[in-house]
C-alpha cells in the first residue's frame, strides 16, 4: 500500500497532545459504510518498559473470513508509554506493516480505540487518517465513558457514552462473555462499526480480523512467524 506522510512523529508529549486535538477535527465517524469485501485486521504488542514494537497486519475476505494475507513489522519506536498517547507508539509501526500489504482493505479493525479516547483520537482514528481508509476500534476493555446494563444474548449492545456524547457502543459477541468496545475511527459510523463487527465473529469474543491479527503478533514475538 502506498501511504501519504501526515505528519512527523518525532514529537513532545505536549506537542503529541496537541497534534491529537487538531487532528481529532478531521475525523468523519458519520459515513455508512456501504459495501466491504476486504478487511483488516491490526494489532500490536510490546513490553511496558521495552522499545521493541510487534505489529501484525492480516486481510481476511467478508465473505468467508479466509485470510488473504498477513504482514508483519518488528521495529524500534522511539515514543514512550503514555496511556493516552498511545497512537504515537504503536501507529508508526502499525503503518510500517500497513505499507507491506498488496491488498488495500475496504475497511480497517483495529485493537484499540477510536472515537472512545478522551481527546476524542484513539488509535483507530490516526490510523484511519493516514490510511485515509474506513477504520474503526475493537477493544477488549474500556478507556473512557460509561453504559449501563447489557443483555447476555450475543449481539446485545448499549451506548458507551463520555460526557454527554456517544463515543461508541458496548457489544456482546458471544453469550455471557465479557463485551466489546466499539468506537469509529475515520470515515465510518459507529452503525456500520458495529455491524463488522458482528458480522465478523467466528465463535469467539475478539472478531476474526484483529483475532487473527493477535495470533500473528504472538508468533512474531516468538520468532515463528514470517514478516
Amino acid at each position: 500500500m502506498d501511504i501519504r506522510p501526515l505528519h512527523r512523529w518525532d514529537l513532545s508529549a505536549d506537542e503529541a497532545i496537541e497534534l491529537q486535538r487538531v487532528l481529532a477535527g478531521r475525523v468523519v465517524v458519520d459515513r455508512p459504510l456501504e459495501s466491504c469485501d476486504l478487511i483488516a485486521g491490526a494489532d500490536i504488542s510490546y513490553n511496558l518498559r521495552s522499545s521493541t514494537v510487534y505489529a501484525g497486519v492480516v486481510v481476511l475476505r467478508t465473505a468467508d473470513l479466509g485470510v488473504v494475507e498477513r504482514k508483519g513489522v518488528v521495529a524500534e519506536s522511539p515514543f514512550p508509554y503514555i496511556p493516552g498517547l498511545l497512537s504515537f507508539r504503536e501507529a508508526p509501526v502499525v503503518l510500517q506493516a500497513f505499507a507491506r500489504i498488496e491488498h488495500r482493505p475496504d475497511a480497517v479493525m483495529c485493537d484499540g480505540q477510536g472515537l472512545a479516547h478522551p481527546r476524542r483520537f484513539g488509535l483507530a482514528c490516526h490510523i484511519g487518517l493516514w490510511l485515509d481508509l474506513p477504520c474503526f476500534g475493537c477493544a477488549k476493555s474500556r478507556l473512557t465513558g460509561r453504559f449501563g446494563e447489557l443483555g447476555p444474548e450475543a449481539g446485545a449492545r448499549t451506548p458507551l457514552r463520555d460526557r454527554g456524547e456517544v463515543v461508541g457502543s458496548v457489544v456482546r459477541t458471544k453469550k455471557r462473555t465479557n463485551p466489546v468496545f466499539v468506537s469509529p475511527g475515520h470515515k465510518i459510523d459507529l452503525e456500520s462499526a458495529v455491524r463488522l463487527t458482528l458480522a465478523t465473529c467466528k465463535g469467539y469474543r475478539i472478531p476474526e480480523p484483529t483475532r487473527q491479527a493477535h495470533l500473528y503478533v504472538n508468533e512474531l514475538r516468538r520468532g515463528e512467524g514470517a514478516l
